[in-house]
């Protein structure tokens, strides 16, 4: 393959992986907009919607966390066209079911194939990208996400049927799965002469998922992710309940602060593209951490609406590039040989943080005050930075402890 044709195809696949960013957003952003409807059809009650998002939840998890496993035996092409099949047929098996417990059995496929996407797309772009593509490949999720509830308001408010916006993103993740199939050679990395000594990618590694739990760096880089995870939820998921029903702030206020949160998320990651290549991923991140402390610390100061609005929206900006930023950065915590395996558990740990944790946040406040959420949340970010420091610590006494070993096997 000559330098031009690899470029063509470096680009071909970084646009895939873009759009297939995007086309995880667009399910997850349809269930809110289309639940007064779903219910209205299948008479359910409220709180209904949990069984769907267990189902789902559980899928996910599975299928990120045999990540490594999953990439080994279909290749990454393979596993995404699968995967974006399988989430296709599933979103128009909502739209086509005639029973409420259908749906809740489906959304363990949509979890599986929503799982096994996100995993997949992250442990490609770490192996062969650099931290700025990671981070706009986060930030194009944002635009899925944002595009779907559009989607569903179309369907229920013009076209008269929440089926039918299952039915519009249904069809585009199985278009997308026809351009994976078509485009699996694109994804098959060149074989390597035998003796070569090319540097392996993390997808070229068939390391053992007991072998990779065996080491505690895997462990400590999974509660990473079930930190920040936890924490970036925390704030999304109780910022407006705390703002009207603690502080005493009108309803549509406390939507356009709350709302400032991920607005600002969504610009940090779209900017955090343009500036990681002249900052270390290490300082990155660090500087996140502590910029993110100081937002939730003005939140828990609030000497006025306008300091928590400035709380608020400094979080949202300071936390965008931390999870995409660990995420390039795992080969360097755990190793290469287990980058793939972990980051397929980071995403199944990241899952259950975004769950465990403000759940446990709500108890909290539920038996003690509101108040005590910002308290939470900037403990949880001063854990974090301690974690993550102590993981590049460490990662680095064992990249030097591992070249001595290797050293000292090729003088003997």
């Amino acid at each position: 393959m000559t330098f031009k044709e690899k470029l063509n195809t470096r680009k071909s696949l970084i646009l895939l992986a873009f759009i297939a960013f995007i086309a995880l957003g667009l399910p997850d952003g349809l269930l809110g907009v289309g639940w007064p409807s779903i219910r209205r059809d299948f008479n359910l009650p409220l709180d209904a919607m949990g069984m769907l998002l267990f189902t789902a939840t559980a899928g996910y998890l599975t299928s990120s966390f045999f990540n490594g496993k999953l990439i080994a035996r279909f290749g990454i092409g393979g596993l995404l066209a699968m995967s974006c099949a399988l989430t296709g047929i599933t979103l128009i098996g909502y739209s086509v079911s005639p029973a409420w417990g259908l749906i809740v059995l489906l959304g363990i496929t949509a979890g599986l194939g929503a799982g096994a996407i996100d995993a997949g797309l992250n442990t490609y772009v770490a192996a062969n990208f650099n931290e700025g593509l990671m981070q706009w490949l986060h930030a194009s999720y944002g635009i899925g996400v944002t595009c779907s509830p559009l989607i569903m308001s179309f369907a229920v408010n013009t076209l008269n049927s929440w089926r039918l916006g299952y039915d519009i993103v249904g069809f585009f993740q199985l278009l997308l799965a026809a351009c994976f199939f078509l485009s699996l050679r694109l994804w098959t990395s060149e074989k390597k002469p035998a003796g070569s000594d090319e540097v392996k990618k993390l997808t070229d590694y068939r390391t053992s998922y007991l072998e990779t739990l065996r080491q505690s760096r895997v462990w400590l880089s999974l509660l990473l992710f079930f930190i920040y995870t936890g924490a970036e939820v925390s704030l999304g998921a109780w910022a407006y309940t705390l703002l009207t029903q603690s502080r005493g702030i009108a309803p549509s206020v406390a939507g356009i602060l709350t709302g400032s949160y991920w607005a600002f998320f969504t610009v940090g990651r779209f900017s955090a593209g343009l500036y990681t290549r002249r900052i270390k991923l290490h300082t990155l991140i660090y500087a996140s951490i502590l910029l993110a402390m100081t937002g939730v610390a003005l939140l828990w100061w609030n000497p006025s609406d306008t300091v928590s609005l400035i709380g608020i929206g400094l979080t949202g900006l300071a936390i965008a590039p931390i999870f995409p930023g660990m995420m390039s950065g795992t080969s360097e915590r755990v190793l290469p040989r287990y980058a793939a395996n972990t980051i397929g558990m980071e995403m199944s740990a990241a899952g259950v943080g975004s769950a465990a944790v403000p759940a446990t946040i709500g108890i909290l406040a539920n038996n003690t005050t509101l108040e005590v959420i910002p308290a939470c949340l900037f403990g949880l970010f001063l854990i974090l930075l301690g974690v993550y420091t102590y993981t590049v610590l460490t990662g680095k006494k064992a990249k030097q402890t591992s070249a001595i070993r290797l050293n000292g096997a090729e003088v003997d």
